[in-house]
């Protein structure tokens, strides 16, 4: 029997390295991101055996979120992990500047489109449950949720709280349906995320980060886990800090 995945956030990334891991263990894997481009770039990376599709969507977008799940049912079945990646932040994000449209535009990603995408492929992971297996839904976040910074920016920061919360709930709501999920909190990762900020970080202070291959690492960690078990939180940084 085939093992499903859904990836947002597929794209680049730790969405594209987490679909990567996925498919050396044999899961066929929906690929979800903005440009199908670029899914087409992770899927060239994946095992050839899998089943693989690639589902261009605006997950902050509600019924662009139900044609995409409706076609993830429709072409390879539903699935029994999701791993939300997906993310963005924009330049002007510090209080003082910051408008109404970018924060509801970093909120709707982050933190909604999350919420659109559990909420899509729960009946189906239920179910899986209900037969005696397990669905695991993994939140890849960002320590920002745990803590405010100065670099991050409160939409960021607010919608990354949020998925925190919505991680909690899903354990205390839905452990008797036979979903288990995870936080995933990284510190500073090396992402094309970086280059949104007000002033990127330079090449030498990416190489202190986290790199992407490091957060799917514990993103597999949470998956392959025996289904009793579950990592409600994960907290990781990098071992050295970076300079400045």
């Amino acid at each position: 029997m085939s093992r499903i995945a859904v990836v947002t956030g597929a794209g680049s990334g730790v969405g594209r390295a987490v679909a990567i891991e996925l498919a050396k263990r044999g899961f066929d894997i929906a690929l979800v991101g903005r440009r199908e481009d670029v899914l087409n770039e992770t899927i060239a990376l994946l095992d050839s055996r899998q089943r693989k599709l690639a589902v261009p969507c605006d997950i902050g977008d509600p019924a662009e979120v139900e044609r995409m799940a409706t076609r993830v049912r429709s072409e390879l079945g539903d699935p029994t992990v999701l791993v939300n990646s997906a993310g963005t932040n924009v330049a002007r994000r510090a209080l003082s500047e910051l408008s109404v449209e970018d924060y509801r535009q970093v909120v709707d990603i982050n933190l909604n489109g999350a919420f659109y995408v559990t909420h899509a492929f729960l009946p189906g992971m239920r179910m899986a449950g209900g037969a005696g297996g397990v669905g695991t839904i993994v939140h890849v976040i960002s320590d920002a949720g745990l803590t405010a910074n100065r670099i991050s920016g409160v939409a960021y920061i607010a919608s990354k709280f949020g998925l925190v919360g919505l991680t909690a709930t899903i354990n205390v709501e839905e452990r008797n349906n036979g979903i288990r999920a995870t936080a995933i909190l990284p510190g500073e990762i090396n992402t094309p995320l970086l280059d949104r900020r007000p002033v990127p970080p330079p090449p030498e202070a990416r190489t202190k980060m986290l790199q992407a291959e490091d957060v799917a690492a514990c993103v597999m960690l949470a998956i392959d886990l025996p289904e009793r078990a579950v990592v409600e939180q994960l907290l990781v940084r990098p071992r050295e800090t970076r300079p400045g």
